[in-house]
């Protein structure tokens, strides 16, 4: 052990404090032995720091910081320079306010466009969103400050986030659902990882040891500590045998307890926990030992750093030969959003920012001839006539409409899943009011994921700026005008209808059991493999210039081709690396993007740029050997401007050995890719059991771990009572179109969980004794609930 002559001075109730938080955010700290406290804050996309009242969801006002695009929004520059930027940024904030660990970056796979929480995330990709996630954890440790990936792992929707199992094959796991964690601890070095709400296969997150140790320690190497989602903690126990460190936030007396209690009777062996205060210890000592110089005057600085971001992730999908706007264009502004910014999604990330762009406060610093604003809707899904005949009213009279459209809070947050793609109807019908009446109407789209694009057959340009940020406007105004060049990519693909996706049958799922049968057909995997047309592919986004592909050269480390732009405006293009190898004993998607490299050439300018490769290009995760391999043979090196787009194609024979674990007529749809047609019996043929789902039943005995949205099924009127005034809340915070946040988490979270979030008010014989009334038996859980709230607060009062 590193701190062993520091673990022996600290007895076994110390040590056990140690694994639990001390506030929502500190740690605990033992002073008097050299052990500080240090302090953990959400920061996906910014620092929300809290002083005074604490909570999770960002209910209460935090510190202004920097709020810089989400990470949805980045992931379309691909461009892992800019995310080390806003890395170092984010970390510098950090240190600024005395921070030690930045909650992010997130990168779970976008398995499904409705998950809420999507605009939080990188990609449908798991290389892509490893490197990503990788460059923001460079940039935010070089500061001192741990960055903290989560989160671990297959946590792909929000609707009962806290009960929901995910079922997933190991290779499909370990390919798509973990290679972007194991990117980011390799080559990011992160010092801290945070473990998903979700069970994964039947176990808890926080407590699978072949996750948290097998995996993460042995197989990738991670030196720092674990951390649990805020009451994410299931058996504290069981979690730090497994490899978890840390439970956020604090539950007073009573995780230390369990602890004890565990040592003492077997249960836990004292080395095992000395091990996880030994590695916690390693990296909260070398934090908290770092002294950098804090920098007041930086703030500017990072606004600059979030809009070149923000620019740089611009994705022009149409232009019809109106952008960009030549100097002194009549325009006029229509839209809510233009006032009003949506610059960032709702929930734990949410950011107080140091200042605001809107683009009706920074419109006249550009070359045009401005000539007015309307709002043209409601944020409430509301609808106004008089909003619309006051926005064609300016339309008809104005060269050119800016018209500044997307989703508004209440469809993008956590703890809610949305349940259509479509734009708000109000929107829907502005755009048709307002195309009927001018020509050239160019669409500002403000969104952290997918929507339907029908509609953008009527416009005759279309600009999508994902959730940019404090910069955001100002940044999208540059590029309307010209000052940039538009060289996002869309890094998620835009299918016609989202019932075309394999995850489609059952999402969110109708029970607890979330069932991955789609396997690795997860985005363009799918819709490349069965050749499926779509709105708008992975990897695709215009520009103002034109780029020529040639020359490509194959070696035995890589591919290196040149690329010149051919077109009048300087600019930059992302060149994309997919490999594809046909096979008929390893099933495998069409095209799997392998590399990609983004690089500025000016008009007329050429450059060779090179993508090596690297031991993830060629490999697959072969079930039999339980470790990665490569299939010998021929691979077809594809490189283009989107997962469509191919310029050029090469070759290349990789060497390997045949070990196939799949009989074809066993999964055939698996080879074939046509996974919606794949049954649960043959999903339990790949996954190698049998799946058994649990449908929600009226009256059924609920649990622990069921959630409080469950409710609508307990045998007790008086508990049915209150999910309806649960759900009535819910109701009309949609109404409103601003979610409730504190609402929301109660309804995801378990009954186990409320045992965890109330900073040692309430613990599981309370719960319990909730359950008891729950189920049915309303006086004898009252009665075992006043006794073990009493037990409760003595135990709080005197300690362990």
């Amino acid at each position: 052990m590193k701190n062993k002559q520091l673990i022996e001075q600290l007895d076994l109730t110390q040590k056990a404090f140690l694994m639990s938080g001390a506030s929502t955010w500190e740690t605990v700290p033992y002073e008097a032995l050299g052990i500080p406290s240090i302090f953990l804050s959400d920061g996906p996309h910014g620092l929300r720091k809290q002083e005074g009242a604490a909570d999770h969801l960002g209910l209460n006002a935090s510190l202004k910081a920097t709020c810089f695009p989400t990470a949805a929004t980045i992931a379309n520059s691909w461009d892992p320079e800019i995310g080390e930027a806003i890395g170092r940024s984010l970390g510098a904030e950090a240190r600024n306010n005395d921070v030690h660990v930045v909650l992010g970056p997130g990168l779970n796979i976008k398995r499904h466009p409705f998950c809420g929480r999507n605009f939080e995330y990188f990609s449908e990709d798991p290389y892509q969103a490893g490197k990503m996630a990788a460059a923001y954890t460079r940039g935010i440790q070089e500061n001192g400050v741990v960055a903290c990936p989560k989160h671990l792992a297959a946590n792909s929707q929000e609707t009962r986030r806290m009960t929901t199992d995910s079922i997933v094959d190991e290779r499909t796991l370990r390919e798509i659902y973990l290679t972007g964690f194991e990117i980011a601890v390799k080559e990011g070095q992160a010092k801290s990882v945070m473990t998903a709400y979700n069970r994964l296969n039947g176990v808890y997150a926080n407590e699978d040891k072949w996750l948290l140790r097998d995996v993460l320690v042995e197989e990738w190497g991670f030196d720092g500590f674990v951390v649990s989602d805020w009451g994410g903690s299931n058996d504290h126990v069981l979690g730090v045998a497994a490899g978890s460190h840390l439970e956020m936030p604090t539950t007073g007396v009573n995780g230390a307890k369990e602890l004890v209690e565990a040592v003492k009777s077997g249960r836990l062996s004292e080395e095992v926990l000395d091990q996880r205060v030994d590695e916690l210890l390693t990296v909260l000592l070398a934090t908290a030992s770092l002294n950098y110089q804090k920098s007041p005057d930086t703030l500017e600085d990072h606004h600059q750093v979030a809009k070149k971001a923000a620019r740089e992730s611009v994705v022009l999908l149409k232009n019809q030969e109106v952008l960009p706007l030549k100097a002194k264009a009549q325009v006029g502004i229509i839209g809510d959003f233009a006032e009003t910014p949506r610059y960032q999604g709702a929930g734990s990330s949410v950011v107080n920012p140091t200042r605001l762009d809107t683009t009706l406060e920074v419109i006249d610093s550009y070359d045009l001839d401005y000539q007015g604003f309307a709002k043209g809707y409601h944020r409430s899904f509301k609808e106004d006539q008089e909003l619309i005949d006051e926005a064609v009213a300016l339309a008809k009279r104005v060269e050119t409409v800016l018209l500044y459209i997307g989703l508004d809070e209440i469809s993008e947050s956590e703890g809610l899943d949305r349940s259509t793609l479509s734009l708000p109807a109000n929107q829907l019908g502005l755009i048709k009011a307002v195309t009927a009446v001018n020509s050239q109407v160019i669409t500002i789209i403000s969104a952290g994921s997918v929507i339907d694009m029908a509609w953008d057959q009527d416009v005759q340009g279309v600009l999508h700026g994902y959730l940019a940020g404090q910069a955001g406007p100002s940044a999208m105004l540059d590029v309307i005008v010209g000052k940039a060049t538009p060289s996002g990519k869309l890094s998620e693909t835009y299918p016609h209808d989202y019932l075309q996706l394999p995850s489609a049958r059952d999402y969110p799922s109708a029970t607890n059991q979330t069932v991955y049968q789609e396997g690795p057909y997860i985005g363009y995997r799918y819709f490349e493999t069965v050749q499926k047309e779509v709105k708008y592919p992975f990897g695709f986004g215009l520009s103002y210039t034109q780029f020529g592909y040639s020359d490509l050269t194959v070696s035995e480390t890589g591919i290196s081709c040149l690329i010149k732009n051919e077109g009048q405006y300087d600019g930059a293009e992302v060149v994309q690396l997919y490999v594809s190898k046909g096979s008929e004993v390893i099933y495998r998607p069409f095209k799997e993007l392998k590399g990609f490299k983004k690089v500025f050439l000016k008009a007329g300018e050429s450059q060779r740029i090179e993508i090596p490769f690297d031991d993830k290009t060629f490999r697959y995760y072969n079930i039999l050997t339980q470790e990665w391999a490569v299939e010998p043979g021929d691979y077809d090196l594809l490189v283009g401007a989107s997962v469509q787009d191919i310029r050029l194609k090469g070759s290349i024979q990789q060497v390997g050995e045949v070990s196939s674990p799949y009989e074809l007529e066993s999964i055939p749809h698996y080879f074939s890719g046509k996974v919606t047609d794949v049954s649960l019996a043959e999903f339990e043929e790949l996954l190698g059991r049998e799946v058994r789902l649990l449908p929600f039943t009226k009256g059924q005995e609920l649990f622990l771990n069921d959630s409080i949205s469950q409710l609508v099924y307990a045998k007790s009127g008086l508990a049915r009572l209150v999910y309806r005034i649960l759900d009535g809340m819910l109701e009309r915070s949609e109404k409103k179109g601003k979610p409730n946040l504190n609402v929301l988490f109660i309804y995801n979270m378990t009954f186990r969980a409320v045992g965890k979030m109330t900073n040692g008010m309430a613990n599981q014989d309370m719960m319990e004794a909730v359950l008891v009334m729950v189920n049915g038996r309303f006086w004898a859980g009252f009665g075992q609930l006043v006794g073990a709230f009493r037990r409760n607060r003595k135990l709080q009062k005197r300690g362990i």
